[in-house]
């Protein structure tokens, strides 16, 4: 009988601190592009306040993620929860002004980087063996389930509180998050510093660029980052799911539907991969599940209806979370404990980036081609990066899984 992820208290408090966290999180990336435009009456003002809830974090994973590989874990989380709760209810004071808004909202989603990428590093201790890969599908379909609530209910629930309070809850959300992790994660020393004279001497800043050069300089990690940024690829039809929908449905319903796809495929791919394919399988099969992944989107250029694309882009989200769960458990596996903080911090902003130049060089080349055939490319392009990837982790495999 399979033992379930949810039998340890550690990572119980683990994820349920994320989950209360992530719910605040999106509450609060409404709230605020709405309180924004209603004060500036202006769309570009909103715009930018949104992207900042998630810029930052392409320089907060590498410039301070080395910050979880100094301290000890646990305790850094609280502070980080401590801290994010003050600057997120100083945020959610009248008159405050938007430039002032907008820096304390950079440096608490900069603290979220040191955040996450403590949690990262604490996961494989407190799921072993096996355990740690459901116990990532379980974080990938929470979050994924956030974010469809989030599609579903964000709106509403912003008419029922204010946009303040909503940012008052968010801020509520982080003192839940430190008590949780305080009373549930055991104490840890902080990790132990190598005694390679790059690695244990110099800034936190260092701690990145000396993670930088360990991930180019391994082929097997190279090989299985290379595979995660693909994904980066494959949510492209995510990007402009609403031209999409006009050229084939053009109705807010449809709209909705298609935005839904991905993060729907993302929870089945994540559980029946783990439910459904041994573990000793599992790592042969990334490869051939990334190329797959482009399929799906490459049916595209028949311009489907609503409920074909539908269809087709839930398959490509199953079949991409199923390969970059498996993938960011053998990445983090092979990191040693000591490294992971940086490390991991590296790959988060690495993914943003990729993310966010594959988003807006789709919504360039929708506008010039038209959505259905842009999201064809998209898999035409995952297809063809993802051989060469799934190659380069063919070569590398024995060196991590032996």
């Amino acid at each position: 009988m399979r033992r379930s992820v949810f039998a340890g208290r550690e990572f119980r408090s683990l994820w349920g601190a994320e989950l209360v966290s992530a719910v605040g999180d999106q509450l609060a990336r409404l709230a605020l592009a709405v309180l924004v435009y209603e004060q500036t009456d202006s769309a570009g003002w909103s715009a930018l306040v949104y992207a900042l809830t998630f810029l930052p974090a392409l320089a907060g994973g590498i410039l301070l993620g080395g910050l979880a590989d100094r301290y000890r874990r646990r305790e850094l989380m609280v502070a980080v929860d401590v801290v994010r709760l003050v600057l997120v209810a100083l945020m959610a004071l009248p008159g405050l002004p938007l430039v002032v808004m907008c820096a304390l909202l950079v440096v608490v989603v900069l603290l979220s980087s040191v955040h996450s990428a403590a949690q990262a590093a604490l996961l494989p201790l407190a799921l072993p063996g096996e355990m740690y890969e459901r116990g990532l599908a379980v974080r990938q379909i929470t979050g994924q389930a956030v974010q469809l609530g989030a599609f579903a209910g964000g709106g509403l629930l912003l008419v029922a509180i204010a946009p303040r309070t909503a940012l008052l809850v968010n801020a509520g959300t982080f003192l839940v998050s430190a008590i949780v992790l305080r009373a549930g994660v055991p104490a840890r020393p902080a990790p132990e510093r190598s005694t390679d004279a790059d690695q244990s001497r110099g800034s936190v800043v260092r701690d990145g660029i000396v993670a930088i050069r360990e991930i180019v300089a391994d082929p097997a990690r190279r090989a299985l980052l290379a595979l995660v940024l693909l994904v980066a690829v494959y949510i492209v039809p995510e990007a402009i799911a609403a031209p999409y929908s006009a050229a084939v449905e053009n109705t807010p319903i449809g709209t909705g539907l298609l935005m839904a796809a991905d993060p729907a495929g993302s929870v089945v791919g994540a559980f029946a991969f783990q439910r459904f394919v041994p573990a000793h399988l599992r790592s042969r099969f990334i490869g051939v599940l990334a190329i797959l992944a482009g399929v799906p989107l490459l049916a595209c250029a028949l311009h489907p209806g609503l409920w074909t694309s539908v269809a087709l882009w839930v398959t490509s989200g199953a079949l991409s979370t199923a390969f970059m769960v498996q993938a960011q458990a053998l990445f983090v596996r092979a990191t040693p404990d000591a490294r992971r903080g940086s490390v991991v911090g590296v790959a988060a902003s690495c993914l943003l980036a990729a993310q966010g130049v594959t988003v807006f060089l789709g919504g360039i080349l929708a506008d010039h081609i038209g959505p259905a055939n842009t999201v064809a490319v998209a898999g035409a392009v995952g297809m063809v990066l993802a051989v060469g990837a799934a190659l380069a982790w063919r070569s590398a495999r024995p060196r991590i899984t032996n």
